[in-house]
């Protein structure tokens, strides 16, 4: 029988996931009645008072004024387009904002990205911080070593809200074919503190679209991000992956790195809109003469005890997957439920490494799939590229597993449901997955397909016969 642990939420993550569900969170840096606001305009002055009526210019020198106060306070950025980059290391309770509800833009055009992550907003070792309201746009770099980011958060964080901004046209532009190196960022949260986890981290409400991003991702939390959620976001036409949940990385090294402190866990990835992402023209993704349609919309990479839920993924070259890259690492007791998934190019849902070993799959090992949850997902459309893959892909090593409730419609001339990939059952780790109670149809075709363990099967009877799986689902055909 399989086990799925699902485990109490942490009183701030509760809370933050009441947000995603549309429940009113207040802003993490509120600063009581103590507070100090400061107004910084295009045309202020540094030596003014930060008034309304004698505003500064910077945004840099409100937050060193607020930052020797203990209650923090609030830089509200008048409408305008600011030549500046914004820092908010080892500062708390800061809220920086769009003065009501102004356009205000920070533009990224002047700056020569450095070698390394660099950021036109950088959160670091701080508290109670908040960042609304703000256009971020053209930071971007050629440079193979350099790393341009929107907003980037790391080092020991708390409470940190990145609501309604809007991050676009930006990233790294380095055109070498095939190469990994090219990396960029719209929103990335590192937690590269093995002595403090980033949490209490809400990311809501934002625009992230039109990104470089080579063989990075729009939006991440990655190593030691625990307590978080990235909610009710438009993440669309983008490079490389939407929204992506990494473990096992070098975030944390030495004897840290294949620990759970390095990996983004206790999450919540909600109510989110990802579309069109999609790595076609992406050189990162440019090998033998071919790009590969391998951007995942939502991607559990690594992760472990995460709900993605309530999400519409939709015209991704993949839309969710749950897997680990790393062949040390594994994706578990993820929960990925209710979410609406179509118009994908190659498959809907993917899960287990993509690669064993073999040599037809680059000779290299990838990591784990196990005691995950697939429920009550509606699929239907995917595989545009009518290629044969399924709506639903099981790739190596995984195991304990569940495929439950879903509705799945397939529309490929091979009525592709549900898919595995040869040798699947011959890894020694792959097995006790569960699949009943789903609501298959095809339509368009009379063809029916489904995988399972390395085998594929031309009929529902055939495979219930064969699996012992699906025996309380249906088959609509037509």
């Amino acid at each position: 029988m399989l086990s799925f642990f699902r485990p109490a939420l942490l009183p701030s993550l509760a809370v933050i996931a009441l947000a995603g569900l549309g429940v009113a969170l207040a802003a993490p840096a509120s600063t009581g009645n103590a507070s100090k606001t400061i107004i910084v305009a295009v045309d202020g002055d540094d030596h003014a008072s930060g008034s309304v009526s004698a505003p500064l210019r910077t945004v840099q020198e409100a937050v060193k004024r607020l930052s020797g106060s203990k209650s923090g306070g609030t830089v509200d950025i008048r409408g305008g387009r600011y030549y500046q980059k914004i820092d908010l290391t080892g500062v708390t309770r800061i809220t920086v904002e769009a003065y009501r509800h102004e356009h205000v833009i920070l533009d990224g055009s002047r700056f020569t990205p450095a070698d390394g992550r660099s950021a036109m907003v950088n959160i670091s070792n701080s508290s109670h911080v908040t960042l609304t309201g703000v256009e971020i746009t053209d930071y971007r770099s050629s440079a193979l070593d350099a790393m341009p980011i929107g907003i980037y958060v790391h080092g020991a964080d708390d409470h940190v809200l990145i609501s309604g901004n809007h991050v676009h046209d930006l990233g790294n532009d380095n055109q070498t074919l095939g190469s990994f190196d090219i990396n960029a960022h719209g929103i990335a949260v590192y937690g590269d503190n093995a002595a403090h986890s980033i949490t209490a981290l809400t990311i809501t409400k934002n625009t992230v679209d039109h990104l470089s991003l080579g063989a990075s991702e729009s939006v991440v939390v990655n190593g030691n991000v625990d307590g978080w959620a990235i909610t009710n976001n438009d993440i669309h036409d983008n490079n490389n992956i939407g929204i992506d949940a990494i473990g096992y990385e070098s975030t944390l090294t030495g004897k840290d790195r294949y620990t759970d402190l390095n990996r983004a866990r206790n999450g919540v990835i909600s109510g989110n809109r990802v579309s069109y992402i999609r790595s076609q023209g992406n050189p990162a993704y440019y090998e033998d003469g071919v790009w590969c349609n391998c951007a995942d919309g939502i991607y559990i990479d690594g992760g472990t005890h995460i709900d993605v839920t309530n999400n519409v993924v939709t015209g991704n070259d993949i839309g969710i997957e749950v897997a680990a890259e790393n062949p040390r690492g594994s994706a578990d007791f993820v929960d990925v439920r209710s979410n609406t998934i179509d118009n994908s190019l190659y498959v809907g849902i993917a899960t287990g490494g993509y690669c064993d070993g073999a040599s037809d799959c680059g000779g290299v090992k990838t990591g784990q799939s196990h005691d995950n949850r697939f429920t009550g997902n509606t699929l239907r459309n995917n595989n545009k590229l009518n290629d044969g893959s399924p709506e639903i892909l099981i790739q190596f090593y995984a195991y304990d597993n569940v495929i439950q409730n879903n509705t799945i419609t397939a529309t490929n001339d091979a009525g592709a449901l549900l898919g595995t990939v040869d040798r699947a059952g011959a890894d020694k780790v792959s097995g006790h997955n569960v699949s009943d109670r789903n609501r298959f149809a095809v339509s368009g075709t009379t063809n029916v397909s489904f995988g399972w363990l390395g085998k594929t099967y031309s009929s529902l009877n055939a495979y219930q016969k064969a699996t012992g799986q699906d025996l309380h689902s249906t088959l609509r055909v037509g």
